[in-house]
Parts: structure tokens; C-alpha cells; sequence
């Protein structure tokens, strides 16, 4: 089983992104009986707030619901639970280190990382530009899979 928690400022519009992109793939693969995936916040901007309406309108051009999903924040307990924590920008890391006392499983990882880019994933929050979040999140979910099946 590979559990698998995205996470960003506000679990609204990148983490939330990327956790529905990852259902859908393991969904198409057949093989979403091997993942457990989900997303959460580093911050309490949001939580209990549906996805952004930029995100949940991508998402559902291309055929995602989002339905059902809440931003939640950061557990402590998520840290034992998950196997991978993927930020979506440096300053998510940061917020996981505080949050983690450091990362002495090495858990915490850029979703990009995996796609062997080292920059954030980007922000529609400050751009409203959500196809480029779209990009960035579909190029580093499509690598995460990848490395999963690969290991």
C-alpha cells in the first residue's frame, strides 16, 4: 500500500489538485486498490472549504469530480501514517519540518522533485492561473506514479 498525503498552504487549490489527478491515474492504471491518497493544509485559511472554484472547474473539464472533498489541516499523526508527504512549494517544506520536528523518515518531498524539477509547483492563488498549476501537478503526479511502480 503506498499512502500518499499532498499538501499546501490551504488545501484548496494545489494539494486538492494534485490528490484528484493521483485518484484519477491509479483509477485508470487499476491499481487505486494500492494507494491511499489524500491532501491537507499547513494553515487554517481554509479549512472546511470546498476546493477553490478555479480548481474544481479544471478538474472538471477534463472529467474529475472533487465532490465530497474539505480542506483539512496537517495532523501530527499524519506524519506516522502516510508514506509520502508531497509539498507543493519550499515553503510548505519548511511549515512540514517545523510541524515534523525536522524529517527524520525523510517523508517530506517537492511533488516536482519526482519529475527531476526543483522548483514549486505553481500558485493560482497569487496568478489565477490554474492551467499552469494543471501542468505542473498532472507532469508531477504522472513522475510520483512512476517512482511508485518503479520501486
Amino acid at each position: 500500500m503506498h499512502k500518499i498525503l499532498f499538501v499546501c498552504h490551504g488545501n484548496i487549490c494545489r494539494s486538492p489538485m494534485a490528490e484528484f489527478l493521483m485518484k484519477d491515474l491509479v483509477k485508470r492504471k487499476g491499481v487505486e486498490h494500492i494507494f491511499e491518497i489524500e491532501s491537507a493544509a499547513c494553515h487554517t485559511d481554509a479549512i472546511g472549504c470546498r476546493p477553490h472554484r478555479g480548481t474544481r472547474a479544471k478538474l472538471q473539464e477534463v472529467g474529475i469530480s472533487t465532490e465530497g472533498k474539505t480542506a483539512r489541516l496537517i495532523k501530527e499523526s499524519d506524519y506516522e501514517y502516510f508514506d509520502y508527504i508531497v509539498a507543493m512549494d519550499r515553503y510548505n517544506v519548511q511549515d512540514l519540518e517545523w510541524r515534523f520536528s525536522g524529517d527524520p523518515e525523510h517523508k517530506v518531498k517537492l511533488l516536482l522533485e519526482y519529475a527531476g524539477l526543483s522548483r514549486d509547483v505553481a500558485d493560482p492563488w497569487y496568478t489565477g492561473d490554474f492551467e499552469a498549476t494543471y501542468s505542473d501537478c498532472v507532469k508531477g503526479t504522472n513522475a510520483l506514479y512512476k517512482y511508485l511502480m518503479n520501486k
